[in-house]
């Protein structure tokens, strides 16, 4: 064949690409929420013990449930509004949302995105000192470094790292799982069918989803790829799982020592030591401390898109220099109120933050959704519509 003409790609490669592009279609986006969830939803057990078995074991089963339906709604509809609009960082797309009121999500994200990073140190500075005997700065210093450097390294960098670790994180979960159901089992089964379901399961379910929803930001950014409808509601459908599975695979083992680990500031330390193994307890909050720096990075990366993105409004681009002093200046904030120290900061950070990322995304997100799909169809193309 000449040089000069195209050749065909060989099927090995072709085959890569496919794979590849399956994946970040459907469940990129899905394992980019479920990196920057977990550290501020469940790596500790703290957010499980708070929203969900505070309601009893049961009732703590139908919270999860109530979040994962509402993860996935909101994501449907928040996919295939950001691929109509073209809206992929948040100031975009709430703009577009929420019109001249969109300040009020960008006020809400930066403060739960510092209270996250507030809990992201506590829970580093918990996990150095419970399982090495490390000072807790030590922990927190350590966190924050790590983020820093993630971010240094730009968003491609952020992008691997967080998906990559999501399978680990997956496969460590997983093993912790069918220990702790060897080892528990029976007290599993016991609590199951013995303790009530908590009158607030609704409320707890709403306000976990609330707070959490609130990650979104940084998934955007991957949506770009998206190029009609199906292909942003089965990613969408597929969220609400990807998130909640391995949180599901975490609660269910806290059951078997209910209700005694309400009480845990950390109930992965407790678990871990019921389990009797030291080196799978270092394994575990190691890959645990790598989840604390997936959601400290995806938040901070979620905040610099959306500075990248004023810069482009101005045909301008985002200084290198810029990034790197963002999260600076985020990681001491989160720093320093991380003194309030890890329960008090998921009690009364997460919980009145909640409310107002369902009041101004949960609620209008599904109906105008549902509002401008009915209108377009399925031959929208990617081009926008007048916001309703």
């Amino acid at each position: 064949m000449h040089p000069c003409l195209p050749q065909a790609v060989p099927s090995s490669i072709l085959g890569r690409m496919t794979k590849s592009s399956i994946f970040r279609r459907y469940l990129l986006p899905g394992f980019l929420f479920q990196s920057v969830v977990i550290a501020g939803g469940y790596g500790t057990g703290a957010e499980l013990s708070q929203f969900f078995l505070s309601q009893g074991p049961k009732g703590g089963l139908l919270a999860i449930l109530l979040s994962t339906i509402v993860f996935s709604a909101v994501a449907m509809a928040t996919f295939e509004l950001a691929r109509q609009w073209r809206a992929y960082n948040y100031r975009h797309f709430f703009k577009e949302l929420l019109g001249p009121s969109w300040w009020l999500f960008e006020a809400s994200y930066i403060g739960l995105l510092l209270v996250v990073l507030a809990v992201v140190a506590a829970a580093s500075g918990e996990i150095m000192r419970d399982t090495f005997g490390l000072n807790y700065w030590f922990g927190v210093l350590a966190v924050m470094l790590s983020v820093g450097g993630l971010i240094f390294g730009g968003g491609r960098l952020i992008e691997q790292a967080l998906s990559a670790w999501s399978f680990v994180l997956y496969g460590i979960y997983i093993v912790f799982f069918i220990w702790c159901l060897g080892t528990l089992g029976d007290d599993i089964s016991a609590n199951l069918n013995m303790a009530p379901v908590g009158s607030g399961w609704i409320m707890s379910g709403l306000l976990y989803a609330g707070y959490n929803l609130a990650v979104m930001p940084p998934v955007l950014a991957a949506l770009r790829l998206h190029s009609n409808s199906r292909e942003t509601i089965i990613a969408g459908a597929l969220t609400g799982p990807i998130a909640m599975i391995p949180g599901l695979l975490f609660y269910l083992p806290m059951i078997g020592l209910y209700p005694e680990i309400l009480g845990a500031t950390v109930p992965s330390t407790v678990l871990l030591e019921t389990l009797g193994s030291r080196s799978f307890q270092v394994i575990f909050q190691i890959v645990l401390f790598g989840t604390l720096i997936e959601t400290g990075t995806g938040l901070i990366h979620g905040l610099n898109e959306r500075v990248a993105g004023l810069h482009e409004d101005e045909g301008k681009e985002m200084p290198d220099w810029m990034r790197p002093a963002v999260a600076i200046g985020l990681l001491v904030l989160g720093t320093v109120i991380s003194s309030f120290g890890l329960t008090d900061l998921i009690a009364r950070g997460y919980g009145t933050l909640s409310y107002g990322f369902l009041a101004y995304y949960v609620v209008p997100v599904i109906p105008i959704a549902i509002w401008r799909f009915r209108k377009r169809g399925n031959h929208s193309g990617g081009q926008s519509l007048p916001t309703p």
